[in-house]
């Protein structure tokens, strides 16, 4: 956001410097502001109100064009949200300024004070273009804060359909077709779909396009009109009930110097992504081509070029042909909801999985979009040996929440495909960061095996919660620059040239995990090369209700083990890191000159 900001008087000075720092802006007088207006995405004012509205009253248009205005009072006491609250961004401007001066936000708008949905932000939050008349938005609005019965029809999921599902108003019912919009029973329908659909006549109607489409396209050599393509394929998919809704173009790679392309790219800013002949004939498609496999040796690039784009996604439109041009549309199953709009192959719902990290054992450590996902699943599979049931406590009613702690990989993914293939959504919940001894490799290959959707959302480490609950630094300036996560040598075999001996030649901070039980061969080969002094931490459960932690040096590593009886899930560290309070990083030096602050040369 481009700021200016405008100092009314002396005594403003220091919160004027100090936002012109802390916002990247701009310092000018309060006479520049009319031939400036459009120049700036906001004017923050410090000083009084009055002068504020006087000096910005002879350039208001509308709430679509102005810019937002924030006034400050010469203090910093009060920091009110003053023009263009939602549209223009005041709100969330005059939020962020409050908390960098310690001042008290104020915002008048009645949504936001009513804990409503500021349904005018939409568009730019989630990115859903508006495609009802925007004419009509204020009475949309109007009829919402006034909490007027509204009909909420979802036909896709991404982020904000998450979050309007996280925070429906009670007011608002969420219903299944746009044929359940009853005007005899809602003032207001609320859409987001890419579908064309039509509100009842005497009913307000708000809809929102989700931009969860995937476009793929074929092209004639070098078309003479190809300027008029993308909207020749909008117009044709919309002949087929379908609102521009892409997010994503798609073709073969032997188009990549096409006029066309350089259009989308240039002249629309889409995103456009090649594939090559091999990949897209590998791709099955209801409607291949001879013509097509003998001149770029695919059967299929639109349907095929879709269906790869949105992750081998439901193709929700087959190909449609133009004078030059060929194009197809995809939706990537995890945008997928409604079973009246979208069906995988078979008639079944589309399915998801998530690999959720689910931190390293207090439920309050499992990050806020791990927490959503626990919260939506309809299977919860969790690592049961090492995972706290009190992290699936918080699943929806009805949802299966079940321990793999006595399941082979066969059962775990035959549970996850059962309910798969029933359009579930599953949560495949494991310790700490899934990436990080999780096992979660063959799993993967499971699901593209079987063209199964996933995705992961990473998770705390236990060895991170070994550094916050020993209250340590792992790098040390000048001394430790380098954290080793390793385990040791059991059942598992370790590669030659990974043996704990050659990793402990560096003498960094090493975090050991899974290797309590063989406490001994470690300790063996770590005083290879580590001081016998080494500072060493055994830290058993972390994060869990009875985590112990025991603080020694290497030479009486395995001794502190043994005589504490501690097995699973204890994190071995090793390191001069451990307590050291020695050494200064350059980064807060006085001298010390960087992209955000300039040092003292004295």
């Amino acid at each position: 956001m481009k700021v200016a900001i405008i100092q009314i008087s002396e005594a403003g000075k220091i919160i004027a410097n100090t936002l012109r720092r802390e916002l990247s802006a701009k310092i000018i007088s309060r006479t520049e502001v009319g031939q400036r207006w459009n120049d700036f995405d906001a004017f923050v004012f410090i000083g009084a109100m009055g002068i504020c509205v006087r000096t910005i009253a002879p350039f208001i248009k509308d709430k679509h064009q102005d810019p937002a205005v924030v006034c400050v009072d010469s203090t910093g006491l009060n920091v009110i949200s003053v023009l263009s609250g939602h549209v223009g961004g005041a709100n969330d401007l005059t939020r962020e300024i409050a908390a960098t001066i310690g001042g008290r936000e104020v915002i008048t708008t009645q949504s936001d004070n009513a804990g409503l949905w500021a349904l005018d932000t939409f568009e730019k939050r989630f990115d859903w273009p508006v495609a009802s008349d925007i004419y009509d938005m204020n009475d949309c609005i109007f009829a919402f804060v006034n909490r007027k019965p509204t009909a909420l029809l979802l036909e896709a999921r991404d982020e904000g359909t998450d979050y309007l599902e996280a925070t429906k108003p009670e007011h608002v019912t969420i219903i299944n077709d746009i044929s359940e919009a009853d005007p005899r029973k809602y003032k207001l329908l609320i859409i987001v779909s890419p579908y064309i659909r039509n509100a009842p006549e005497d009913m307000l109607e708000l809809h929102f396009v989700p931009m969860v489409g995937t476009i793929g396209f074929g092209l004639a050599h070098h078309p003479d009109d190809y300027q008029g393509i993308y909207d020749e394929i909008d117009e044709a998919f919309a002949s087929r009930g379908i609102l521009p809704c892409s997010h994503k173009y798609c073709t073969i790679d032997v188009k990549q110097d096409e006029e066309f392309v350089e259009l989308l790219e240039e002249e629309y800013e889409e995103e456009v992504v090649f594939f090559t002949a091999e990949e897209l004939a590998a791709v099955e498609v209801p409607n291949p081509s001879a013509t097509v496999q003998k001149h770029v040796g695919t059967p299929s690039v639109c349907e095929a070029a879709a269906i790869l784009g949105s992750n081998y996604g439901k193709l929700i439109i087959p190909k449609v042909k133009g004078k030059n041009w060929t194009a197809a549309l995809a939706i990537d199953y995890k945008y997928l909801r409604t079973p009246l709009a979208f069906r995988k192959e078979g008639g079944g719902e589309a399915g998801h999985i998530e690999i959720v990290g689910a931190g390293p054992g207090d439920p309050d450590l499992v990050s806020v979009r791990g927490r959503k996902m626990l919260e939506r699943a309809d299977l919860i599979l969790y690592a049961g040996s090492l995972v706290p049931k009190a992290l699936t406590e918080c699943h929806k009613p009805g949802a299966v929440v079940r321990s793999s702690a006595d399941m082979n990989l066969e059962e775990q993914c035959a549970l996850m495909k059962e309910h798969y293939d029933r359009g579930h959504f599953i949560v495949r919940l494991h310790t700490g960061d899934p990436c990080i001894f999780g096992a979660i490799q063959e799993q993967m290959a499971f699901f593209d095996a079987n063209r199964m959707d996933y995705h992961i959302t990473p998770g705390i480490s236990s060895f991170l919660a070994a550094a916050a609950e020993l209250q340590s630094q792992f790098t040390i300036p000048e001394r430790c620059q380098t954290i080793i996560l390793t385990r040791g040598e059991g059942r598992t075999p370790m590669p030659e040239k990974e043996q704990l001996h050659l990793l402990a030649r560096s003498q960094s901070t090493m975090c050991i995990f899974l290797s309590a039980s063989i406490v001994d061969d470690v300790q063996r080969e770590l005083l290879m090369e580590y001081p016998e002094d080494t500072p060493v931490a055994a830290c058993y459960h972390l994060t869990w209700p009875d985590q112990r932690i025991y603080r020694g040096v290497l030479k009486d590593l395995a001794k502190i083990v043994h005589e504490n009886h501690l097995t699973l899930t204890t994190m071995l560290v090793v390191g001069e890191a451990i307590d050291n309070r020695e050494g200064l990083s350059a980064l807060y030096d006085k001298h010390f000159t960087h992209l955000f602050r300039e040092g003292d040369s004295k």
